[in-house]
């Protein structure tokens, strides 16, 4: 298909609204998924993520970089240890191996389009020890608690 229309509420034809991750145990809340191309002619895959307000993606960190651009709404990214404010039209990079996690604000939804490889290494998840390294940043601990 050529052309996917989409609809007011960030849908779009023929796409089906799916469930963040599938995994048990881990880590999230209120998030939604989207793939909207995937193609091995490049070697790519173009996702839309919503995360309700007051809800979060998992922290986790891949062997692959990513590419985000904010569609809608507001909040914050973690990215290494460093605490991004988000807007509309915000472009997000994230190196291989960097610890992210996006948290939407309590008013409205942040949407984003997220740009991966369509082969992807499997999420890791922070060990107690890194995590606590993480929270050693004052701000990164304050972004970790208002969840």
């Amino acid at each position: 298909m050529a052309v996917r229309k989409a609809a007011s509420d960030f849908a779009w034809e023929g796409v089906g609204r799916l469930p963040y991750k599938e995994a048990d145990g881990v880590p999230f809340k209120a998030i939604s998924r989207q793939t909207l191309f995937s193609d091995p002619r490049l070697s790519g895959e173009l996702r839309y993520f919503e995360i309700e307000p007051g809800g979060f993606s998992t922290l986790e960190r891949h062997a692959h970089m990513h590419g985000v651009i904010i569609l809608r709404g507001g909040g914050q990214c973690l990215v290494g240890a460093e605490i991004h404010a988000l807007s509309p039209y915000d472009l997000v990079t994230i190196e291989p191996w960097t610890w992210h996690q996006f948290r939407a604000g309590r008013q409205e939804p942040l949407g984003f389009l997220c740009l991966v490889n369509s082969e992807r290494d499997k999420p890791q998840l922070p060990s107690t020890e890194e995590l606590a390294v993480l929270r050693a940043n004052p701000a990164v601990a304050r972004f970790f608690d208002e969840s």
